[in-house]
């Protein structure tokens, strides 16, 4: 099909803040002759203005995801508001037979999750989450040499220490702008409804895990940072049997993950160097296949597969 001939989707977004203004408005203008955005939305007036001012065209804005879940001039809700928001957005935007690629993560709780599952039954809608590391064509690659070449998995690491991103953005080249014109209602909504789902999470769907400043950080840090180290591990391995050791702490944590036949090492942590040092690697006995990534903040930088093998074996 020709670009010509080829329908363009029309996508809206909900949430105007830093990831929108770094990455997904210039990642969608350069790919014009696929998506062309046509709505905007967040609660800062003045951050819908500054992003709408990024667009070389008009574009329709409102403070209402309602609003903009039922506009006709919207094919796809691209989530991006603050995360105590993503289940709300998503089942409106389901509730209008909108497709929605939400950002992770998808929820906080299980509860919320079963609630996008079944909006999503009732829905001509489909929701998908914005791991973006397992669609890049190295990991794609990787996963068949995985299948393909390493004939017993003996042990695998997934490892993702970065620094502040601070230091991505300022080399991103698109300047993003921070609000605060937002209602006083609007933040402490916020607030009560992240302390509502870290709460439940804890105290009723994981066991009965105390409440404290450092469990809420690491719930946190694990439905964020942590949700694409394990994302891209559940893809290549599948889901582990079972924790057979931990270190939970910040700001670096350590986790073992127990499958058949072989252990799986997370290690991940925040420092203030200013690196992005995250991978996967599969070791067999005659060969090891790796990918790894660098920030998405700064255009262009390569998701990168390297594959050491001992072919006289």
């Amino acid at each position: 099909m020709s670009s010509e001939q080829r329908r363009i989707v029309n996508v809206g977004l909900i949430g105007c803040g830093e990831t929108v203004q770094v990455a997904h408005i210039p990642t969608l203008l350069f790919m014009r002759n696929w998506f062309r955005i046509t709505f905007l939305c967040d609660v800062s007036g003045a951050t819908v203005k500054h992003c709408s001012e990024s667009i070389p065209y008009e574009v329709q804005t409102t403070p209402s995801p309602q609003e903009l879940c039922a506009s006709r001039e919207v094919d796809v809700v691209l989530i991006a508001s603050s995360d105590e928001y993503h289940v709300t957005h998503v089942i409106i935007a389901l509730q209008q037979d909108k497709h929605a690629l939400v950002e992770k993560p998808l929820a906080l709780m299980q509860r919320d999750v079963q609630a996008i599952i079944e909006a999503e039954k009732k829905s001509k809608g489909n929701v998908m989450v914005g791991y973006m590391r397992r669609y890049a064509v190295p990991f794609e690659d990787a996963i068949r040499e995985k299948i393909g070449g390493v004939d017993k998995i003996l042990y695998a690491r997934v490892r993702d220490i970065i620094g502040p991103n601070s230091a991505f953005v300022l080399q991103s080249g698109t300047f993003p702008k921070k609000f605060i014109d937002f209602d006083q209602e609007d933040g402490t909504d916020k607030n009560n409804r992240a302390k509502e789902m870290v709460k439940t999470a804890l105290e009723t769907e994981a066991g009965g895990i105390a409440v404290t400043e450092d469990s809420t950080r690491m719930w946190r840090l694990f439905g964020g940072l942590g949700s694409h180290d394990l994302s891209v591990m559940r893809e290549v391995l599948g889901m582990p049997e079972k924790v057979v050791g931990s270190s939970i702490g910040f700001p670096f944590w350590n986790v073992l993950f127990k499958y058949s036949g072989f252990t799986v090492s997370y290690d991940s942590g925040i420092d203030d160097i200013p690196r992005f040092y995250a991978h996967i690697e599969v070791y067999g006995m005659a060969k090891t296949v790796k990918v790894q990534y660098d920030t998405p903040y700064v255009k262009g930088l390569p998701v990168t597969l390297h594959i050491s093998e001992n072919v006289s074996m």
